[in-house]
């Protein structure tokens, strides 16, 4: 489903001596099946916007579309049991949200509370932890009982166990270490390529912005200060320095290199990968000079 966000405010603690202003002037639209990354510095407002997005939170002005779901500032909304089912968020450290007896019984819960047979249930647990790479003798384990790292797939199993057509990511590989989050993040964009799952991904990773998402959102002291693509706004490396933002490592490095060769390369590199082929096509250029 689309998102449409309009004028977007939101306020904390109303008419109290502690109101604060956290999102206004918000614009910004979601095309169905994209993969959307929305970075800014911490307190940028990127976690109250995606609260926004399955009615955690209510807008104090403007208004949140959802395909055919309106969450508008002064309006009650009667169908969120419905909307939080379409759209699953993982949390920073989704696996602090764990509490059943065991893996099995944390992953039906979701689908179960939705009226979801526990045969399917379970059929649809035993598929999932295939694709979080667990393996099936997990299922009757208590999920106290697995690594940081398991913990953390069971989580994310009991949120695509609900089969969400939009999958918000905070943050979601948080206090993982390299392999570990480069694992994670791959098996998101391998979900979203085979399933066509709209993903937006909330993130301070410049590189995970770079490499994953067609387009980007940059939020800046609560509201939104660019739009476009990676390859657009990383282009710009002065507009995204001034809102405290670092640029990717690939292409700070390309930058050094250039300066250094006193060469061009013909576009801003989003990952290894790109940086080797543009220091080769450079190689094969001065080659056949």
């Amino acid at each position: 489903m689309d998102i449409t966000i309009k004028d977007l405010e939101h306020r904390y603690q109303m008419k109290t001596p502690f109101e604060r202003l956290a999102l206004f002037d918000v614009n910004a639209e979601i095309n169905e099946g994209s993969y959307v990354a929305v970075i800014g510095h911490t307190g940028s407002g990127k976690s109250t916007l995606l609260q926004h997005l399955n009615g955690l939170l209510k807008p104090t002005k403007g208004s949140v579309t959802l395909g055919g779901t309106v969450l508008e500032a002064g309006k009650k909304n009667k169908d969120l049991k419905s909307l939080r089912k379409k759209v699953g968020i993982v949390f920073q450290f989704p696996e602090y949200q764990l509490f059943e007896e065991t893996v099995l019984k944390d992953i039906i819960f979701g689908p179960m509370n939705f009226g979801v047979s526990k045969q399917k249930a379970e059929e649809k647990a035993k598929e999932l932890l295939h694709m979080v790479h667990l393996p099936e003798d997990v299922l009757e384990r208590s999920p106290f009982e697995l690594s940081g790292g398991q913990k953390r797939r069971v989580a994310i199993a009991g949120v695509l166990a609900m089969e969400p057509e939009v999958l918000v990511l905070d943050e979601p590989t948080a206090g993982l270490d390299p392999r570990g989050r480069q694992e994670i993040m791959d098996m998101f964009y391998d979900l979203h390529q085979k399933s066509g799952v709209t993903t937006i991904l909330v993130t301070h990773s410049m590189e995970d912005a770079a490499r994953y998402a067609d387009e980007m959102i940059v939020m800046n002291k609560g509201t939104v200060k660019a739009k476009g693509t990676p390859r657009e706004l990383f282009s710009k490396e002065t507009d995204i320095s001034s809102l405290g933002l670092d640029m990717p490592e690939t292409i700070k490095f390309q930058s050094l290199l250039q300066q250094k060769l006193g060469k061009s390369f013909s576009l801003p590199a989003l990952s290894i990968e790109e940086t080797a082929d543009e220091i080769l096509a450079l190689l094969q250029k001065e080659n056949a000079l």
